[in-house]
């Protein structure tokens, strides 16, 4: 519709043909044959661009009553004037939409990659408030194993003082006993000497006064 539309208004406006009656064909009978008679009033009006009226060719069907004057040229002008003004129209509503179509498509993707970014930012501050809360259970975790360490040193280092503190005694007392038994034996042996040194006397004055 149109095409049709945008034809007729190129013959109206370029062509200036402006067919005021039709052809009349009317079939007469001679005596060697058939005779066509023309009855036509047709009036033209030039356009603006002082259109050249050109070869004009007659459409007629053999067994028709009536016959238009076509200027196939100028309605060849007129069909291909309308079809590129269509087409472009066309172009341009093709175009129209593709841009609408792209600056959607464009915020759909701005859109995502603003959800994505978002999801990101969350997933990464989840993460690192993970991570800190497992960094600060390990650091926990490590302090008590160093506290468990210390004192595990400690009973360690108790026990050994402990230990060394019964075997010093343990040498103390075995000190003092061979200490004792060598001055039991010592005094045994000045009292054996004493003895002697007794008897070697006696014995002697004896023999002095014998």
């Amino acid at each position: 519709m149109a095409v049709a539309r945008r034809v007729g208004a190129q013959l109206g406006a370029n062509c200036g043909i402006k067919v005021s009656s039709a052809l009349l064909i009317d079939r007469s009978q001679s005596n060697g044959g058939g005779s066509v008679n023309f009855y036509s009033s047709v009036s033209y009006k030039s356009s603006v661009n002082n259109f050249d009226y050109r070869q004009i060719s007659q459409l007629a069907k053999h067994n028709a009553q009536r016959a238009f004057l076509v200027d196939t040229l100028a309605l060849a002008e007129a069909i291909t004037s309308a079809n590129t003004e269509v087409l472009n129209d066309s172009l341009e509503n093709v175009a129209h939409s593709s841009r609408a179509e792209m600056q959607k498509s464009e915020m759909i993707q701005e859109g995502n990659l603003s959800k994505f970014k978002s999801e990101v930012q969350s997933s990464l501050e989840h993460h690192f408030s993970l991570q800190q809360r497992e960094t600060e259970k390990l650091r926990n975790d490590i302090e008590k194993m160093r506290s468990e360490l210390r004192l595990e040193e400690f009973q360690m280092l108790v026990n050994e003082l402990t230990n060394q503190n019964a075997e010093t005694t343990n040498h103390t007392n075995k000190l003092d006993r061979e200490i004792h038994a060598l001055r039991a034996q010592i005094e045994a042996s000045k009292y054996e000497v004493i003895k002697y040194c007794i008897s070697a006397v006696g014995l002697a004055v004896l023999r002095l006064y014998t």
